[in-house]
């Protein structure tokens, strides 16, 4: 049965059309005989639509039958002798919503307006789910009494929803109305922000000023745990909800998303068009970790304080990113629902490529074209091109989930930064290397025009070279030393124990630990608090660079023959360590070459799948990579870091988020969780 065809439909070459037509009729059990070279078909217009003058076929034309605005209609008269006519489905193919399709906004029915709106889509998912979420870790941990493998929980549930939605989405997704899951898809993000940014608003407000005397050396210190005694650590499962509907909206966009574009484009473009709306996803963390770092450095009340960014107990506004992004998906979405199912002119590159897949896969491998029509397909896939690019997949995501979870921790960690510094510098890394590496690697593969065979050894060699780059962990930090922790008094300890944060020297100040505000001594040691250190004043009128002074403090010495009191400074010290410059450039390198090697794997799943299975092969692989990569990755990353914690918080005797970490530790694990990962 002839089938569609727009009016202003054109094809590069005769033999495009000649496939076009066979594959066309073939379907419908027709014999038509291809003309021979030297006698090409006359393609003329016929009544607004393309009318092919090819030899008849073999059945009766007086009764030709041609679809019009979605209706068989029987054809007599004077075009019986054309045999196949398409007239172009007008109303099917207008953008709009329901019953309102304006003429004015059908200039936007077009592929690169699709996938602009694609990009915004996958920008806010990105700056939502793998910036701002990243972002704040430490400040959720903080405000809300979490461990590192609770926040790893959160940031797993996200790719848990991925989990249990992909293969019913994939499934009714791929043969529904893609645009429409697309945009319902987005509203759920919005939806899931706003609920994560919902305990802000549920809680008492964060009270963390202190009075000026209760960090110092005194004998009338208060005991916090009489104060409060409310925990908020069970906001955890209200920060799993939000991550939750964030899995389940961002579920169509990355499936239904990219086959969308790719049914809508020429083959040759897809690779490009996949490329920059994965590159919107990239640089939508980047934003998110500059924006997120903006974010910290105001503080999550809105009033005045006398807090720093620099103090441990600071809270910055973590929650504005998700009000913001939240209020911006829901606009986004509203456009998307208003695509239709199909783009004007997009049937004949369907047609095109559906034969491109069968000559990927020859001869020596037969592909059922009924597959993935029913879900007991799904353990009938025995492509092992398609089952080791999944595999792949999931060790790469396992190590970019659990390093884009932690990586701002890790340097605020080895280069004692704050987490609004750590966060801004991550996104400056991101933005170059991920953005870039993730187009460029579309480019190439449209530049070079690989095979699926080319394009997997590609992947392989962006794999060694980040593998190779990997081993710059092998280079750390040494630690600040820390009286008590890293190190003992210079008086010695008064009791035993794996913390002697009580020497001889602040046995008399009564100090508690659930006050947590380090400082440096001008011995150079690191104190947990102004009463750990024995300071007993502050210097009103002398100020370091916006930092408080304490004097008097008797466990500093500012050399071991004096015995006057030195004095200690507001703040962790500051790290002497020289590596940061050398790390972050093989840290670059390790995010660019991963990254390179993102879109030529997606490019390689597409091609190694027939047209027909494409929306459920992509949503069987991003099951494995999530079961296998992304859900692991951040708790496993975040339980190799909880070993590595030296000092944890004491909250009236139980424990809370972790105050200091061992760098040599974190490094190692690090390093060994990448190596196997990439190897």
């Amino acid at each position: 049965m002839p089938h569609l065809l727009p009016t202003d439909a054109s094809f590069s070459s005769k033999q495009e059309l000649l496939d076009f037509n066979d594959s066309q009729v073939n379907e419908a059990g027709l014999s038509l005989e291809t003309p021979s070279p030297e006698e090409p078909p006359d393609v003329s217009t016929v009544n607004g639509a393309l009318d092919l003058d090819l030899p008849s076929p073999t059945i009766d034309t007086s009764q030709t039958k041609v679809f019009h605005n979605g209706k068989l209609e029987s054809q007599h008269g004077a075009d019986d002798h054309h045999g196949i006519k398409f007239v172009p489905t007008e109303t099917e193919e207008l953008c709009g919503w329901g019953a309102l399709k304006p003429r004015c906004i059908q200039v936007f029915n077009t592929p690169k307006w699709v996938l602009f709106f694609l990009c915004i889509a996958s920008f806010l998912q990105g700056m939502i789910i793998n910036g701002f979420i990243n972002t704040v870790i430490t400040s959720i941990e903080r405000r809300f009494d979490l461990r590192s493998y609770q926040t790893g929980l959160v940031a797993s549930s996200y790719d848990i929803a991925c989990c249990i939605c992909l293969s019913f989405v994939s499934y009714f997704g791929g043969t529904g109305h893609k645009p429409k899951w697309l945009g319902w898809g987005v509203m759920v993000i919005a939806i899931g922000s706003l609920v994560f940014a919902m305990p802000h608003f549920t809680t008492e407000s964060y009270k963390a000023t202190m009075s000026e005397q209760t960090g110092l050396c005194s004998a009338n210190q208060t005991d916090p745990c009489k104060e409060s005694t409310t925990s908020l650590s069970n906001y955890m499962f209200v920060f799993m909800l939000g991550q939750f509907l964030h899995g389940i909206g961002a579920t169509p966009l990355y499936t239904l998303g990219v086959t969308y574009l790719d049914e809508n484009v020429k083959s040759s473009y897809a690779p490009v068009y996949i490329g920059i709306f994965y590159t919107a996803a990239i640089i939508g963390p980047a934003a998110g970790y500059l924006l997120g770092g903006v974010f910290l450095n105001i503080f999550t009340e809105f009033h005045e304080t006398t807090l720093t960014p620099e103090d441990p107990i600071w809270v910055g506004a973590w929650w504005i990113g998700f009000l913001g992004g939240g209020a911006a998906a829901f606009l986004v979405a509203i456009p998307i629902l208003g695509y239709p199912r199909q783009l004007p002119g997009s049937q004949r590159y369907v047609a095109m490529r559906v034969s491109e897949a069968y000559r990927i896969k020859g001869d020596s491998q037969e592909t059922d074209p009924q597959f993935g029509k029913s879900v007991k397909d799904m353990p009938r896939l025995k492509n092992p091109t398609f089952i080791f690019l999944c595999l792949a997949g999931a060790t790469e995501a396992n190590l970019v989930a659990g390093m884009s979870t932690f990586g701002p921790k890790f340097l605020e960690s080895q280069f004692n930064l704050s987490a609004s510094e750590a966060a801004t510098m991550f996104g400056y890394m991101v933005v170059p290397a991920g953005g870039g590496g993730t187009f460029m690697g579309g480019y190439i593969i449209k530049k070079l025009n690989l095979r699926c065979g080319g394009i997997i050894k590609f992947c392989l060699l962006c794999t060694v070279i980040s593998l190779l780059a990997i081993f710059i962990f092998l280079i750390h930090c040494p630690n600040v030393p820390m009286a008590g922790v890293t190190d003992p008094y210079l008086g010695g300890p008064a009791t035993d124990g794996p913390l002697n944060l009580t020497a001889f020297c602040n046995s008399e100040c009564n100090c508690v630990r659930e006050y947590y505000n380090p400082v440096c001594g001008d011995d150079g040691y690191m104190y947990y608090s102004p009463c750990h250190a024995g300071c007993s004043t502050v210097n009103h009128t002398l100020t370091q660079a916006g930092k408080k002074v304490y004097l008097d403090c008797s466990c500093v010495f500012r050399n071991l023959s004096s015995s006057v009191p030195g004095g200690a400074v507001s703040g962790k010290c500051s790290s002497s360590c020289q590596h940061m410059p050398f790390f972050l450039v093989f840290f670059f390198i390790v995010m660019l070459f991963t990254l390179l090697s993102s879109i030529p794997a997606l490019t390689a799943t597409l091609r190694c799948v027939a047209d027909k299975q494409k929306s459920f092969a992509l949503g069987i692989q991003w099951i494995i990579v999530r079961a296998l990569g992304a859900i692991p990755g951040p708790i496993a990353f975040g339980s190799l870091i909880d070993k590595s914690c030296m000092l944890w918080q004491d909250q009236c005797g139980e424990q809370g988020s972790c105050y200091l970490y061992q760098n040599s530790a974190m490094a190692v694990y690090t390093l060994s969780a990448g190596v196997i990962y990439k190897v």
